[in-house]
């Protein structure tokens, strides 16, 4: 008796503290050298482990008791691009390949191996699909030949993964399309129409993977009518399918709610859908940001915001004489330059000497230098080498105002304004800065 309990003693202990590993290779092996793996949660993720790769291979140990879920795998940065997500079912050695031309292919590992095989079968068909109606064709055959193609990937993909985590991806992902032809518009009216049919967004699986957001950002920023639009008429559009996302997430937990509202802001941001990424952040995000408490995420969007091509440079004011002067009430340049400097600065006094030289030559270009200093000893001496520059003074530098309100954490930083006092370049340096005016 006393063996069978010690027997089934070791045998628990064994499986709860059972430790696998994701391995494989890395080529071209020159161009790789450390892998980092964080575990994905629900609208964020956690640092899991990391390890060198050496001669192109890598061999990386899952912490004990680490739970199943989807693993990103960093090898590069920036992080957010260089990476690629695996299924770990706490079960399974990963075995992979990775290429630059190819990306990531699996070796061992029934999740990822199904789960790699669905996607790339199914993205294929679409593909064909897609080059289907591009094609201007019109055959009722080939098109049901596609469809039924894709339907039995699918049915067959849901068998083969019951029972494992890819099942629930799989499910997700579904297309529920026409089974007889339809015309483009009617496709792709129809295919926008059942978008969610299959999404749960209350499925914590789904929300600890970037599978929702993608299909998230997929459905906002590509589920377009076909016809040519203005941009306007684009972002407005893009705007409804914002609204659409809100209905069908209303019932979620509110920091995912948050976590997808602001990955649609910063994709419309960083696209320069700026109507767009202004209507999220004013409808939804603020007040969702406010009410969790997260006011660091209002803040980084009111900067973007204040600092983004196209706004109008914050106000900076200073003495000439017994007058004030204010950036927006000069009149008469094509192009403004602030540069935010300091006269304890090495960096700066090796390029502001070669821009004042070279911009004395422009009188449609006014340059405001704007000393990032703790008194005035040494700014004075080195202000007067820049007679042709207006010259304002932030005291107290890095916790000045005028830091705070453009976000300088270096000197010298550059913008580049336009006569209407409008950001429209953030050179890194004076070189920059004369390449831009010379376009």
């Amino acid at each position: 008796m006393k063996k069978i309990i010690l027997g089934f003693l070791l045998f628990f202990s064994a499986f709860v503290f059972a430790q696998h590993t994701i391995s494989g290779t890395f080529m071209p092996a020159k161009d790789y050298s450390w892998i980092i793996a964080y575990r994905l949660k629900p609208g964020t993720q956690v640092y899991v482990a990391d390890t060198a790769i050496k001669n192109g291979e890598f061999s990386l140990n899952i912490p004990e008791n680490s739970p199943k879920g989807m693993y990103r795998l960093v090898y590069a940065v920036p992080q957010e691009e260089f990476y690629f997500d695996v299924v770990y079912n706490g079960e399974e050695d990963i075995k992979l390949q990775f290429t630059t031309e190819n990306g990531v292919s699996f070796l061992e590992s029934k999740e990822n191996i199904i789960f790699n095989s669905y996607f790339n079968e199914v993205s294929a068909i679409e593909a064909k699909i897609i080059e289907f109606y591009s094609s201007g064709s019109t055959s009722k055959k080939i098109y049901n030949t596609l469809v039924k193609k894709l339907h039995n990937a699918q049915s067959s993909y849901e068998t083969k993964s019951a029972g494992l985590m890819a099942n629930a991806f799989i499910k997700a992902n579904k297309l529920q399309l026409s089974e007889t032809y339809v015309d483009v518009f009617t496709f792709v009216a129809e295919k926008k129409k059942n978008y969610f049919n299959g999404l749960d967004y209350t499925n914590t699986t789904l929300q600890a993977s970037g599978f929702l957001t993608d299909k998230t950002l997929n459905y906002v920023f590509t589920a377009l009518p076909l016809e040519q639009m203005t941009k306007e008429a684009t972002e407005k559009i893009m705007q409804n399918n914002v609204d659409k996302v809100n209905l069908e997430t209303k019932n979620i937990d509110s920091n995912y709610r948050l976590h997808l509202f602001y990955t649609i802001w910063a994709q419309a941001a960083a696209s320069q859908f700026n109507a767009t990424s202004d209507y999220v952040f004013t409808t939804y995000l603020k007040k969702l940001a406010q009410d969790l408490g997260k006011k660091d995420i209002v803040q980084e969007i009111q900067l973007h915001n204040r600092l983004r091509i196209g706004a109008i440079a914050p106000e900076i004011s200073w003495k000439e004489g017994n007058n004030v002067q204010t950036l927006n009430t000069l009149k008469g340049s094509k192009n403004y330059i602030l540069v935010f400097w300091s006269s304890t600065c090495s960096h700066c006094l090796k390029e502001l000497p070669v821009l004042h030289k070279e911009l004395k030559k422009n009188p449609d270009i006014t340059v405001i230098a704007v000393g990032m200093e703790e008194d005035t000893i040494s700014w004075d001496v080195e202000k007067a080498k820049f007679p042709n520059f207006k010259h304002a003074i932030a005291l107290g530098k890095w916790e000045s105002d005028y830091a705070k309100l453009y976000a300088v954490n270096q000197t010298p930083t550059y913008f580049i304004l336009d006569s209407n006092k409008r950001f429209i370049a953030k050179p890194e340096d004076d070189k920059q800065v004369i390449e831009y005016l010379n376009k």
